[in-house]
Protein backbone atom coordinates (compact mmCIF):
# COMPACT_ATOMS: atom_id res chain seq x y z
CA UNK A 1 0.00 0.00 0.00
CA UNK A 2 1.12 3.23 -0.96
CA UNK A 3 -0.31 6.59 0.43
CA UNK A 4 0.21 9.72 -1.89
CA UNK A 5 -0.53 13.27 -1.20
CA UNK A 6 -1.51 15.58 -3.95
CA UNK A 7 -4.26 18.55 -3.74
CA UNK A 8 -7.80 17.79 -3.55
CA UNK A 9 -9.86 19.55 -6.09
CA UNK A 10 -13.28 18.19 -6.45
CA UNK A 11 -14.86 16.45 -3.21
CA UNK A 12 -15.50 12.76 -2.69
CA UNK A 13 -14.42 9.38 -2.80
CA UNK A 14 -13.85 6.48 -5.08
CA UNK A 15 -12.46 3.04 -5.18
CA UNK A 16 -11.90 1.00 -8.53
CA UNK A 17 -9.58 -0.06 -11.03
CA UNK A 18 -7.19 2.29 -12.06
CA UNK A 19 -7.22 3.32 -15.95
CA UNK A 20 -4.08 4.66 -16.79
CA UNK A 21 -3.98 7.20 -19.82
CA UNK A 22 -1.22 6.93 -21.64
CA UNK A 23 0.46 9.98 -23.42
CA UNK A 24 -0.71 9.44 -26.71
CA UNK A 25 2.84 10.23 -28.74
CA UNK A 26 3.24 9.18 -31.87
CA UNK A 27 6.36 9.05 -33.70
CA UNK A 28 5.57 9.43 -37.66
CA UNK A 29 8.73 8.74 -39.90
CA UNK A 30 9.04 10.41 -42.84
CA UNK A 31 7.86 8.05 -45.78
CA UNK A 32 7.32 8.75 -49.47
CA UNK A 33 5.10 6.78 -51.82
CA UNK A 34 4.95 6.51 -55.35
CA UNK A 35 2.90 8.13 -57.55
CA UNK A 36 0.47 4.86 -58.35
CA UNK A 37 0.07 4.92 -54.47
CA UNK A 38 -1.41 8.59 -53.93
CA UNK A 39 -5.53 7.34 -54.93
CA UNK A 40 -4.63 4.79 -52.14
CA UNK A 41 -3.06 7.12 -49.80
CA UNK A 42 -5.77 9.79 -50.55
CA UNK A 43 -8.54 7.24 -49.79
CA UNK A 44 -7.24 6.21 -46.48
CA UNK A 45 -7.10 9.77 -45.03
CA UNK A 46 -10.40 10.77 -45.95
CA UNK A 47 -10.93 7.00 -43.84
CA UNK A 48 -9.28 8.63 -41.15
CA UNK A 49 -10.70 12.15 -41.41
CA UNK A 50 -14.34 10.29 -41.16
CA UNK A 51 -13.88 8.22 -38.76
CA UNK A 52 -12.16 11.73 -36.46
CA UNK A 53 -15.23 13.49 -37.26
CA UNK A 54 -17.96 11.07 -36.12
CA UNK A 55 -16.12 10.39 -33.05
CA UNK A 56 -15.52 13.98 -32.33
CA UNK A 57 -19.60 14.54 -33.10
CA UNK A 58 -20.51 11.93 -30.40
CA UNK A 59 -18.14 12.86 -28.00
CA UNK A 60 -19.80 16.54 -28.32
CA UNK A 61 -23.62 14.83 -28.09
CA UNK A 62 -22.29 13.33 -24.79
CA UNK A 63 -20.91 16.50 -23.65
CA UNK A 64 -23.79 18.42 -24.28
CA UNK A 65 -25.70 16.05 -22.13
CA UNK A 66 -23.41 15.83 -19.97
CA UNK A 67 -22.07 19.55 -19.41
CA UNK A 68 -24.12 21.66 -21.70
CA UNK A 69 -23.58 23.55 -25.36
CA UNK A 70 -21.37 26.10 -23.82
CA UNK A 71 -19.00 23.05 -22.59
CA UNK A 72 -19.22 21.05 -25.34
CA UNK A 73 -17.69 23.96 -27.43
CA UNK A 74 -14.44 22.89 -26.77
CA UNK A 75 -14.84 20.34 -29.77
CA UNK A 76 -16.14 23.04 -32.13
CA UNK A 77 -12.69 23.66 -32.31
CA UNK A 78 -11.53 20.26 -33.73
CA UNK A 79 -14.55 19.99 -35.69
CA UNK A 80 -13.75 23.32 -37.64
CA UNK A 81 -10.34 22.34 -38.50
CA UNK A 82 -11.62 18.83 -39.57
CA UNK A 83 -14.15 20.79 -42.33
CA UNK A 84 -11.43 23.57 -43.09
CA UNK A 85 -10.98 23.26 -46.85
CA UNK A 86 -7.64 25.31 -46.55
CA UNK A 87 -6.63 22.72 -44.20
CA UNK A 88 -7.39 19.78 -45.92
CA UNK A 89 -6.31 21.34 -49.48
CA UNK A 90 -2.88 21.55 -47.94
CA UNK A 91 -2.84 17.93 -46.19
CA UNK A 92 -4.10 16.14 -49.78
CA UNK A 93 -1.10 18.70 -51.69
CA UNK A 94 1.28 17.36 -49.65
CA UNK A 95 0.31 14.08 -50.40
CA UNK A 96 0.02 14.18 -53.77
CA UNK A 97 2.68 16.84 -54.58
CA UNK A 98 5.38 15.82 -52.16
CA UNK A 99 4.50 12.09 -52.37
CA UNK A 100 4.04 11.57 -48.29
CA UNK A 101 2.08 9.26 -46.31
CA UNK A 102 -0.97 10.88 -44.84
CA UNK A 103 0.43 10.51 -41.63
CA UNK A 104 3.22 12.77 -42.36
CA UNK A 105 1.10 15.03 -44.07
CA UNK A 106 -0.96 15.57 -41.37
CA UNK A 107 1.87 15.52 -39.16
CA UNK A 108 3.72 18.14 -40.97
CA UNK A 109 0.81 20.46 -42.02
CA UNK A 110 -0.92 20.85 -38.23
CA UNK A 111 2.44 21.15 -36.67
CA UNK A 112 2.86 24.18 -39.08
CA UNK A 113 -0.35 25.29 -38.17
CA UNK A 114 0.63 25.03 -34.44
CA UNK A 115 3.92 26.98 -35.18
CA UNK A 116 1.56 29.46 -37.24
CA UNK A 117 -0.79 30.19 -33.98
CA UNK A 118 2.13 30.34 -31.52
CA UNK A 119 3.28 33.46 -33.57
CA UNK A 120 0.06 35.18 -33.73
CA UNK A 121 -0.20 38.99 -32.47
CA UNK A 122 -3.49 37.39 -30.74
CA UNK A 123 -2.72 36.48 -27.21
CA UNK A 124 -5.54 34.29 -26.83
CA UNK A 125 -4.88 32.38 -30.59
CA UNK A 126 -1.53 30.56 -29.46
CA UNK A 127 -3.72 28.90 -26.41
CA UNK A 128 -4.72 27.09 -29.31
CA UNK A 129 -1.87 24.97 -30.13
CA UNK A 130 -2.56 22.78 -27.31
CA UNK A 131 -6.22 21.55 -29.39
CA UNK A 132 -4.38 21.67 -32.53
CA UNK A 133 -1.83 18.46 -31.01
CA UNK A 134 -5.00 17.02 -29.19
CA UNK A 135 -6.49 16.89 -32.96
CA UNK A 136 -3.26 15.60 -34.40
CA UNK A 137 -3.35 12.96 -31.67
CA UNK A 138 -6.58 11.42 -33.15
CA UNK A 139 -5.86 11.75 -36.65
CA UNK A 140 -2.66 9.64 -36.17
CA UNK A 141 -4.69 7.40 -34.25
CA UNK A 142 -6.99 6.32 -36.82
CA UNK A 143 -4.35 6.66 -39.59
CA UNK A 144 -1.84 4.50 -37.83
CA UNK A 145 -4.47 1.98 -36.28
CA UNK A 146 -3.13 2.38 -33.27
CA UNK A 147 -6.47 2.53 -31.42
CA UNK A 148 -5.60 2.76 -27.64
CA UNK A 149 -8.69 2.10 -25.09
CA UNK A 150 -10.33 5.64 -24.68
CA UNK A 151 -12.30 7.17 -21.76
CA UNK A 152 -15.63 7.20 -23.81
CA UNK A 153 -15.35 3.88 -24.67
CA UNK A 154 -15.54 2.34 -21.08
CA UNK A 155 -17.23 -0.39 -20.30
CA UNK A 156 -16.63 -0.70 -16.31
CA UNK A 157 -16.05 1.69 -13.68
CA UNK A 158 -12.55 2.95 -13.08
CA UNK A 159 -10.35 5.90 -11.76
CA UNK A 160 -8.31 7.68 -14.61
CA UNK A 161 -4.83 8.17 -13.36
CA UNK A 162 -3.26 10.62 -16.24
CA UNK A 163 -0.18 12.96 -16.24
CA UNK A 164 -2.58 15.42 -17.40
CA UNK A 165 -5.87 15.70 -19.38
CA UNK A 166 -6.76 17.49 -22.19
CA UNK A 167 -9.67 19.44 -22.67
CA UNK A 168 -11.49 16.85 -24.87
CA UNK A 169 -10.37 13.99 -22.64
CA UNK A 170 -11.68 16.14 -19.70
CA UNK A 171 -15.18 17.02 -21.26
CA UNK A 172 -15.19 13.34 -22.05
CA UNK A 173 -15.11 11.73 -19.15
CA UNK A 174 -18.69 9.40 -18.38
CA UNK A 175 -19.82 10.30 -14.91
CA UNK A 176 -21.52 6.91 -15.21
CA UNK A 177 -17.68 4.55 -15.26
CA UNK A 178 -15.25 7.69 -14.38
CA UNK A 179 -15.51 7.63 -10.22
CA UNK A 180 -12.64 9.78 -9.83
CA UNK A 181 -9.38 10.57 -11.68
CA UNK A 182 -5.83 11.89 -10.29
CA UNK A 183 -2.69 13.71 -12.16
CA UNK A 184 0.48 14.18 -12.15
CA UNK A 185 0.08 17.92 -13.16
CA UNK A 186 -2.80 20.60 -12.20
CA UNK A 187 -3.72 22.84 -9.42
CA UNK A 188 -6.91 24.18 -7.86
CA UNK A 189 -8.21 26.06 -10.62
CA UNK A 190 -6.72 24.02 -13.81
CA UNK A 191 -9.28 23.05 -16.28
CA UNK A 192 -10.10 19.50 -15.36
CA UNK A 193 -10.42 20.84 -11.69
CA UNK A 194 -13.03 22.93 -12.65
CA UNK A 195 -14.92 20.31 -15.12
CA UNK A 196 -14.22 17.75 -12.07
CA UNK A 197 -16.27 19.80 -10.12
CA UNK A 198 -19.05 20.28 -12.34
CA UNK A 199 -19.44 16.94 -12.81
CA UNK A 200 -19.23 15.96 -9.27
CA UNK A 201 -16.29 13.69 -9.98
CA UNK A 202 -14.19 13.04 -6.81
CA UNK A 203 -10.40 14.45 -8.25
CA UNK A 204 -6.71 15.10 -6.94
CA UNK A 205 -4.04 16.81 -9.31
CA UNK A 206 -0.44 17.69 -8.46
CA UNK A 207 0.18 13.97 -7.50
CA UNK A 208 4.00 13.52 -8.92
CA UNK A 209 4.43 10.83 -10.74
CA UNK A 210 1.23 9.38 -9.69
CA UNK A 211 0.66 8.03 -13.64
CA UNK A 212 4.40 6.79 -13.87
CA UNK A 213 3.61 4.70 -10.53
CA UNK A 214 0.15 2.68 -10.93
CA UNK A 215 -0.23 0.11 -13.31
CA UNK A 216 -3.40 -0.68 -15.13
CA UNK A 217 -5.41 -2.45 -12.99
CA UNK A 218 -4.52 -1.49 -9.82
CA UNK A 219 -6.58 -1.00 -7.06
CA UNK A 220 -6.91 3.21 -6.24
CA UNK A 221 -8.57 5.49 -3.43
CA UNK A 222 -8.85 8.68 -4.80
CA UNK A 223 -10.08 10.96 -1.76
CA UNK A 224 -11.20 14.24 -3.38
CA UNK A 225 -11.53 15.56 0.36
CA UNK A 226 -8.16 15.02 1.64
CA UNK A 227 -5.97 15.03 -1.26
CA UNK A 228 -5.32 11.62 -1.09
CA UNK A 229 -4.39 8.90 -3.33
CA UNK A 230 -4.27 5.19 -1.78
CA UNK A 231 -2.58 2.95 -4.48
CA UNK A 232 -3.04 -0.74 -3.79
CA UNK A 233 -4.46 -0.13 -0.15
CA UNK A 234 -4.80 -3.23 2.34
CA UNK A 235 -8.08 -4.69 3.55
CA UNK A 236 -8.49 -2.92 6.48
CA UNK A 237 -7.81 0.54 4.34
CA UNK A 238 -10.23 -0.31 1.88
CA UNK A 239 -12.76 -1.09 4.58
CA UNK A 240 -12.02 1.77 6.23
CA UNK A 241 -13.24 4.03 2.77
CA UNK A 242 -15.79 2.41 2.02
CA UNK A 243 -17.27 2.76 5.13
CA UNK A 244 -16.34 6.24 4.65
CA UNK A 245 -18.11 6.57 1.32
CA UNK A 246 -21.41 5.31 2.71
CA UNK A 247 -20.98 7.76 5.87
CA UNK A 248 -19.85 10.68 3.14
CA UNK A 249 -23.20 9.67 1.15
CA UNK A 250 -25.51 9.97 4.26
CA UNK A 251 -24.17 13.24 5.22
CA UNK A 252 -24.75 14.37 2.06
CA UNK A 253 -28.79 13.70 1.97
CA UNK A 254 -28.51 14.95 5.57
CA UNK A 255 -26.81 18.28 4.78
CA UNK A 256 -29.34 18.70 1.53
CA UNK A 257 -32.15 18.97 4.36
CA UNK A 258 -30.58 21.91 5.62
CA UNK A 259 -31.45 23.81 1.79
CA UNK A 260 -34.27 25.46 2.59
CA UNK A 261 -33.04 27.02 5.51
CA UNK A 262 -31.00 30.32 6.25
CA UNK A 263 -27.58 30.68 7.14
CA UNK A 264 -28.47 31.79 10.28
CA UNK A 265 -25.86 31.87 13.27
CA UNK A 266 -27.47 30.42 16.66
CA UNK A 267 -27.87 33.90 17.92
CA UNK A 268 -29.37 35.21 15.00
CA UNK A 269 -26.99 36.82 12.55
CA UNK A 270 -27.49 35.94 9.08
CA UNK A 271 -24.65 35.41 5.88
CA UNK A 272 -24.65 35.07 3.05
CA UNK A 273 -23.98 32.33 1.12
CA UNK A 274 -23.64 32.40 -3.18
CA UNK A 275 -22.13 29.79 -5.07
CA UNK A 276 -19.10 29.88 -7.65
CA UNK A 277 -19.70 28.52 -11.25
CA UNK A 278 -17.83 28.11 -14.62
CA UNK A 279 -21.09 27.49 -16.45
CA UNK A 280 -24.29 29.26 -16.81
CA UNK A 281 -26.20 25.59 -15.86
CA UNK A 282 -24.26 25.36 -12.45
CA UNK A 283 -26.97 28.21 -11.56
CA UNK A 284 -29.18 25.62 -10.98
CA UNK A 285 -27.29 23.79 -8.43
CA UNK A 286 -26.41 26.52 -6.82
CA UNK A 287 -29.95 27.59 -5.76
CA UNK A 288 -30.61 23.66 -4.90
CA UNK A 289 -27.87 23.46 -2.21
CA UNK A 290 -29.28 26.47 -0.64
CA UNK A 291 -27.44 29.33 -2.38
CA UNK A 292 -28.57 33.06 -1.99
CA UNK A 293 -27.00 34.16 -5.62
CA UNK A 294 -23.96 33.66 -7.60
CA UNK A 295 -21.15 35.78 -6.34
CA UNK A 296 -18.47 35.05 -8.72
CA UNK A 297 -19.43 33.42 -12.27
CA UNK A 298 -16.03 33.02 -13.68
CA UNK A 299 -16.81 33.62 -17.57
CA UNK A 300 -13.29 32.47 -19.57
CA UNK A 301 -14.83 29.23 -20.58
CA UNK A 302 -16.41 31.00 -23.54
CA UNK A 303 -12.98 30.98 -24.54
CA UNK A 304 -12.27 27.18 -24.44
CA UNK A 305 -11.60 25.28 -27.76
CA UNK A 306 -12.99 28.01 -30.01
CA UNK A 307 -11.00 29.28 -32.94
CA UNK A 308 -12.21 32.89 -32.68
CA UNK A 309 -12.94 34.54 -29.76
CA UNK A 310 -16.24 34.84 -28.77
CA UNK A 311 -19.03 37.61 -30.56
CA UNK A 312 -20.56 40.11 -28.60
CA UNK A 313 -24.14 38.25 -29.00
CA UNK A 314 -22.07 34.67 -28.15
CA UNK A 315 -20.99 36.29 -24.58
CA UNK A 316 -24.80 37.79 -24.05
CA UNK A 317 -26.18 34.32 -24.54
CA UNK A 318 -24.30 33.09 -21.93
CA UNK A 319 -25.01 35.34 -19.32
CA UNK A 320 -28.80 36.01 -20.32
CA UNK A 321 -29.08 32.09 -19.67
CA UNK A 322 -27.27 32.63 -16.14
CA UNK A 323 -29.31 35.33 -15.01
CA UNK A 324 -32.95 34.41 -16.03
CA UNK A 325 -32.12 31.27 -14.43
CA UNK A 326 -30.90 33.04 -10.57
CA UNK A 327 -34.60 34.03 -10.79
CA UNK A 328 -33.80 37.54 -9.15
CA UNK A 329 -31.09 36.80 -7.00
CA UNK A 330 -27.68 38.88 -7.30
CA UNK A 331 -25.39 37.48 -9.83
CA UNK A 332 -21.67 38.64 -9.92
CA UNK A 333 -20.01 38.10 -14.12
CA UNK A 334 -15.98 38.73 -13.38
CA UNK A 335 -14.59 39.87 -16.45
CA UNK A 336 -11.61 37.85 -17.82
CA UNK A 337 -9.12 36.37 -16.21
CA UNK A 338 -7.36 34.94 -18.99
CA UNK A 339 -3.00 33.97 -18.89
CA UNK A 340 -0.95 32.13 -15.93
CA UNK A 341 -3.32 28.85 -15.07
CA UNK A 342 -5.82 29.61 -16.80
CA UNK A 343 -4.10 29.44 -20.47
CA UNK A 344 -1.35 27.14 -20.42
CA UNK A 345 1.60 28.05 -21.68
CA UNK A 346 3.22 25.01 -21.70
CA UNK A 347 2.82 25.22 -25.79
CA UNK A 348 4.57 28.76 -26.30
CA UNK A 349 6.94 29.46 -28.55
CA UNK A 350 8.33 31.82 -25.67
CA UNK A 351 6.59 31.34 -23.05
CA UNK A 352 6.48 34.05 -20.18
CA UNK A 353 9.16 33.31 -17.71
CA UNK A 354 6.45 34.03 -15.05
CA UNK A 355 2.99 33.46 -15.95
CA UNK A 356 1.39 34.28 -12.59
CA UNK A 357 3.14 37.69 -12.60
CA UNK A 358 2.83 38.26 -16.45
CA UNK A 359 0.38 39.19 -18.48
CA UNK A 360 -3.02 38.29 -16.66
CA UNK A 361 -6.30 39.24 -15.84
CA UNK A 362 -7.56 42.96 -16.15
CA UNK A 363 -3.83 43.78 -17.45
CA UNK A 364 -4.99 41.32 -20.43
CA UNK A 365 -8.10 42.92 -21.02
CA UNK A 366 -6.36 46.52 -20.56
CA UNK A 367 -3.75 45.78 -23.46
CA UNK A 368 -6.63 44.00 -25.51
CA UNK A 369 -9.22 46.36 -25.77
CA UNK A 370 -11.34 45.28 -28.18
CA UNK A 371 -11.55 41.72 -26.52
CA UNK A 372 -12.31 43.80 -23.60
CA UNK A 373 -15.17 45.90 -24.84
CA UNK A 374 -16.88 43.28 -26.32
CA UNK A 375 -17.07 41.30 -23.30
CA UNK A 376 -18.31 44.51 -21.24
CA UNK A 377 -21.33 45.32 -23.88
CA UNK A 378 -22.99 42.12 -23.65
CA UNK A 379 -22.20 42.71 -19.82
CA UNK A 380 -24.04 45.92 -19.78
CA UNK A 381 -26.70 44.17 -22.34
CA UNK A 382 -27.45 41.61 -19.80
CA UNK A 383 -27.88 43.99 -16.59
CA UNK A 384 -31.37 45.07 -17.70
CA UNK A 385 -32.42 41.27 -17.06
CA UNK A 386 -31.90 40.99 -13.50
CA UNK A 387 -29.67 41.74 -10.39
CA UNK A 388 -26.17 41.36 -11.83
CA UNK A 389 -23.10 43.51 -11.28
CA UNK A 390 -19.29 43.60 -12.97
CA UNK A 391 -16.70 42.32 -11.11
CA UNK A 392 -12.82 43.26 -12.00
CA UNK A 393 -10.27 40.43 -11.50
CA UNK A 394 -6.36 40.91 -9.80
CA UNK A 395 -6.60 44.76 -9.31
CA UNK A 396 -3.99 46.17 -7.86
CA UNK A 397 -3.72 50.07 -8.10
CA UNK A 398 -6.61 53.00 -8.27
CA UNK A 399 -5.10 53.86 -11.95
CA UNK A 400 -6.11 50.18 -13.19
CA UNK A 401 -9.71 50.51 -11.78
CA UNK A 402 -9.88 54.22 -13.23
CA UNK A 403 -8.63 52.81 -16.83
CA UNK A 404 -11.59 50.30 -16.97
CA UNK A 405 -13.71 52.39 -15.28
CA UNK A 406 -12.88 54.85 -18.40
CA UNK A 407 -13.93 51.91 -20.77
CA UNK A 408 -16.61 50.51 -19.18
CA UNK A 409 -18.16 54.35 -19.93
CA UNK A 410 -16.95 54.82 -23.04
CA UNK A 411 -19.11 51.20 -24.01
CA UNK A 412 -22.26 52.45 -21.94
CA UNK A 413 -21.61 56.30 -24.60
CA UNK A 414 -21.47 53.44 -26.98
CA UNK A 415 -24.75 51.61 -25.66
CA UNK A 416 -26.37 54.86 -25.13
CA UNK A 417 -25.90 55.87 -28.99
CA UNK A 418 -27.63 52.98 -30.49
CA UNK A 419 -30.33 52.84 -28.16
CA UNK A 420 -29.78 49.82 -26.36
CA UNK A 421 -30.83 49.44 -22.80
CA UNK A 422 -28.50 48.62 -19.69
CA UNK A 423 -28.29 49.68 -16.37
CA UNK A 424 -26.77 52.27 -16.04
CA UNK A 425 -26.42 52.18 -12.25
CA UNK A 426 -24.52 48.40 -12.43
CA UNK A 427 -22.32 47.82 -10.01
CA UNK A 428 -18.71 47.74 -10.31
CA UNK A 429 -16.71 45.87 -7.72
CA UNK A 430 -13.39 44.37 -7.45
CA UNK A 431 -11.18 41.35 -6.67
CA UNK A 432 -8.72 42.03 -3.93
CA UNK A 433 -6.59 39.22 -4.92
CA UNK A 434 -3.22 41.37 -4.02
CA UNK A 435 -1.42 42.75 -1.48
CA UNK A 436 -1.41 45.54 -2.85
CA UNK A 437 -5.29 46.09 -3.09
CA UNK A 438 -5.37 44.54 0.02
CA UNK A 439 -2.99 47.53 1.12
CA UNK A 440 -4.57 50.10 -0.71
CA UNK A 441 -7.77 49.08 -0.06
CA UNK A 442 -8.91 52.29 1.55
CA UNK A 443 -8.59 53.82 -1.96
CA UNK A 444 -10.30 51.51 -4.04
CA UNK A 445 -13.22 51.53 -1.42
CA UNK A 446 -13.85 54.93 -2.61
CA UNK A 447 -13.99 54.18 -6.03
CA UNK A 448 -15.69 50.68 -5.94
CA UNK A 449 -19.32 49.13 -5.35
CA UNK A 450 -18.33 46.21 -3.51
CA UNK A 451 -15.17 44.29 -2.73
CA UNK A 452 -14.39 40.07 -3.40
CA UNK A 453 -11.61 38.61 -1.79
CA UNK A 454 -10.31 36.33 -4.06
CA UNK A 455 -8.08 34.08 -1.10
CA UNK A 456 -6.64 31.87 -4.17
CA UNK A 457 -4.35 34.38 -5.63
CA UNK A 458 -4.39 36.69 -2.22
CA UNK A 459 -2.36 33.61 -0.33
CA UNK A 460 -0.32 32.60 -3.01
CA UNK A 461 1.50 36.35 -3.98
CA UNK A 462 1.15 37.00 -0.27
CA UNK A 463 3.56 33.81 0.75
CA UNK A 464 5.04 33.61 -2.92
CA UNK A 465 3.73 30.22 -3.38
CA UNK A 466 2.53 29.27 -7.09
CA UNK A 467 -0.99 27.72 -6.53
CA UNK A 468 -0.66 25.31 -8.76
CA UNK A 469 2.92 24.03 -8.43
CA UNK A 470 2.08 20.37 -6.65
CA UNK A 471 5.87 20.70 -5.34
CA UNK A 472 5.27 23.75 -3.22
CA UNK A 473 1.33 22.68 -1.93
CA UNK A 474 1.49 22.39 1.49
CA UNK A 475 3.18 26.17 1.82
CA UNK A 476 -0.06 27.06 0.35
CA UNK A 477 -2.54 27.44 3.13
CA UNK A 478 -5.02 30.22 4.43
CA UNK A 479 -4.15 29.64 7.64
CA UNK A 480 -0.83 31.64 7.50
CA UNK A 481 -1.13 34.69 9.91
CA UNK A 482 -0.26 37.16 7.33
CA UNK A 483 -2.79 36.33 5.32
CA UNK A 484 -5.37 36.34 7.98
CA UNK A 485 -4.53 39.73 9.26
CA UNK A 486 -5.13 40.80 5.60
CA UNK A 487 -8.29 39.57 5.27
CA UNK A 488 -9.49 41.14 8.40
CA UNK A 489 -7.68 44.39 7.85
CA UNK A 490 -9.70 44.43 4.22
CA UNK A 491 -13.46 43.42 6.01
CA UNK A 492 -12.67 46.56 8.58
CA UNK A 493 -12.57 48.75 5.85
CA UNK A 494 -15.45 47.44 3.96
CA UNK A 495 -17.18 48.56 6.88
CA UNK A 496 -15.57 51.77 7.65
CA UNK A 497 -16.11 52.58 3.79
CA UNK A 498 -19.86 51.26 3.74
CA UNK A 499 -19.44 48.66 1.05
CA UNK A 500 -20.30 45.22 0.95
CA UNK A 501 -17.39 42.54 1.07
CA UNK A 502 -17.83 39.04 0.61
CA UNK A 503 -14.86 36.48 0.24
CA UNK A 504 -15.10 33.63 -2.97
CA UNK A 505 -11.95 32.10 -3.23
CA UNK A 506 -11.29 28.21 -2.09
CA UNK A 507 -10.81 29.65 1.94
CA UNK A 508 -14.28 30.19 1.93
CA UNK A 509 -15.76 26.69 1.27
CA UNK A 510 -13.63 24.94 4.01
CA UNK A 511 -15.56 24.35 7.30
CA UNK A 512 -12.29 24.84 9.27
CA UNK A 513 -12.23 28.79 8.43
CA UNK A 514 -15.99 29.33 8.70
CA UNK A 515 -15.80 30.25 12.26
CA UNK A 516 -12.95 32.71 11.86
CA UNK A 517 -14.42 34.20 8.67
CA UNK A 518 -17.45 35.06 10.83
CA UNK A 519 -15.72 36.16 13.65
CA UNK A 520 -13.51 38.52 11.49
CA UNK A 521 -16.80 40.11 10.31
CA UNK A 522 -16.98 38.52 6.84
CA UNK A 523 -21.10 38.11 6.27
CA UNK A 524 -21.25 36.84 3.07
CA UNK A 525 -19.30 33.62 1.38
CA UNK A 526 -19.20 32.45 -1.86
CA UNK A 527 -17.90 28.69 -2.95
CA UNK A 528 -18.55 25.60 -5.13
CA UNK A 529 -21.89 24.81 -4.79
CA UNK A 530 -22.08 21.05 -3.00
CA UNK A 531 -19.94 23.14 -0.72
CA UNK A 532 -22.95 25.38 0.61
CA UNK A 533 -24.93 23.06 3.09
CA UNK A 534 -21.57 22.34 4.53
CA UNK A 535 -20.86 25.69 5.94
CA UNK A 536 -24.03 26.45 6.44
CA UNK A 537 -24.33 23.94 9.16
CA UNK A 538 -21.79 25.21 10.84
CA UNK A 539 -22.71 28.70 10.56
CA UNK A 540 -25.96 27.33 12.18
CA UNK A 541 -23.93 25.65 15.09
CA UNK A 542 -22.30 28.70 16.36
CA UNK A 543 -23.13 32.10 18.08
CA UNK A 544 -21.28 35.73 16.78
CA UNK A 545 -20.10 35.63 19.95
CA UNK A 546 -18.08 32.38 20.14
CA UNK A 547 -16.87 32.88 17.16
CA UNK A 548 -15.34 36.57 17.98
CA UNK A 549 -13.77 34.71 21.38
CA UNK A 550 -11.89 31.86 18.57
CA UNK A 551 -10.97 34.42 16.33
CA UNK A 552 -9.47 36.66 19.39
CA UNK A 553 -7.56 33.87 20.38
CA UNK A 554 -6.24 32.92 16.73
CA UNK A 555 -4.93 36.02 16.38
CA UNK A 556 -2.55 35.69 18.86
CA UNK A 557 -0.67 32.67 17.13
CA UNK A 558 2.10 32.82 15.14
CA UNK A 559 2.49 29.50 13.08
CA UNK A 560 -0.55 28.28 10.24
CA UNK A 561 -0.13 24.71 12.08
CA UNK A 562 -0.86 26.21 15.42
CA UNK A 563 -4.24 28.05 14.06
CA UNK A 564 -5.18 25.05 11.20
CA UNK A 565 -5.14 22.23 14.49
CA UNK A 566 -6.92 24.98 16.99
CA UNK A 567 -9.83 25.65 14.52
CA UNK A 568 -10.38 22.10 13.75
CA UNK A 569 -10.79 21.07 17.16
CA UNK A 570 -13.62 24.28 17.62
CA UNK A 571 -14.75 23.63 14.74
CA UNK A 572 -15.75 19.81 15.71
CA UNK A 573 -16.94 21.43 19.32
CA UNK A 574 -19.55 23.11 17.50
CA UNK A 575 -20.39 20.69 14.65
CA UNK A 576 -18.95 17.57 15.00
CA UNK A 577 -19.71 16.49 11.64
CA UNK A 578 -18.47 19.46 9.99
CA UNK A 579 -15.60 17.18 8.29
CA UNK A 580 -17.58 14.45 7.42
Amino acid sequence: MEIRKGIGVSPGVAIASAFVLETEEFRVPRRTITPEQVDAELARLDRGLDESQAELEELRRGAVNQLGTEAASIFDFHLGMLRDRSLLKQIRETVTEKLFTAEYAVATVLRAHAKAFLQMSNSVLPERVRDIYDLEKRLLRHLLGERRETLEHLTEDVVVVAHDLTPSQTASLVKSRVMGFATDAGGRTSHTAIVARALSIPAVVGVADISRDVAAGDTVIIDGNRGVVIINPDELTLEEHRRYIREYTALEQELDELRTVPALTKDGVHVRLMGNIEFPNEVETALEKGGDGIGLYRTEFLYLGSEREPTEEEHYKAYEQAIVAVRGKPIILRTLDLGADKWTQRQREEPERNPFLGLRSIRFCLQNLPLFRTQLRAMLRASVLGDMRIMLPLITSALELRQAKIVMGDVMEDLEEERIPFNRSVKLGIMIETPAAALTAPTLAKESDFFSIGTNDLIQYTLAVDRTNERVAPLFTAANPAVIKMIKDILKVGRRQGIDVSLCGEMAGEPEYTILLLGLGLRAFSMTPPRIPQIKRVIRSVTLEKAMKITRRVMTFDTDRQILNYLREETRRVAPKAFG
